[in-house]
This record gives structure tokens, C-alpha cells and sequence, in this order.
């Protein structure tokens, strides 16, 4: 199974990937909005899934999204976010 991370926070990039990777996941991974989407739209059919953090330098994680799936793919998308609330 292959997983976009998109997380502009190191730290937290290197934690999940480690923790995917040990559980046999194929990883690719984005620190900012705008390598996100372009790893998004170049590869969508190899991923399985899109793991993309809310709030992002370039672009929200929420735009990446929409541009998605103004492509119409489908892929799961999981939103990671430190917020209490979403508007």
C-alpha cells in the first residue's frame, strides 16, 4: 500500500512514516502545500491513501483536497489536524 504525508511539521512527518514503514507501507512525503499536491496529482494512482495536515505552508490541506478531487480521484483522504474545532 502506497501513502502521501503531507505534514510540514518534521517531527511529526518522521514519526508516522517511521511507524507506516515498519508496518510494510511504501511512503512518500511532503513538508508544504505545494510539493503536496504535485506528488498528489502526478502519482494518484499509485496511492492507496492521502494523509494531509489541515494547516500547511503553500496551501491548505483543504485546497490540496479540492483540487483532488476537482480531478475527480477518489483516493481516501485523512485529515490531520492540532485544531479543537473545524469551521
Amino acid at each position: 500500500m502506497r501513502v502521501l504525508l503531507v505534514e510540514d511539521e518534521a517531527a511529526i512527518a518522521n514519526f508516522i512514516t517511521e511507524g507506516l514503514e515498519e508496518e510494510g507501507f511504501a511512503m512518500d512525503v511532503a513538508h508544504n502545500g505545494k510539493d503536496g499536491l504535485r506528488l498528489a496529482l502526478d502519482n494518484l494512482p499509485e496511492y492507496d491513501l492521502i494523509l494531509l495536515d489541515w494547516m500547511l505552508p503553500g496551501m491548505s490541506g483543504i485546497e490540496i483536497c479540492r483540487a483532488i478531487r476537482k480531478e475527480s480521484k477518489t483516493v481516501p483522504v485523512i485529515f490531520l489536524t492540532a485544531k479543537d474545532t473545524v469551521d
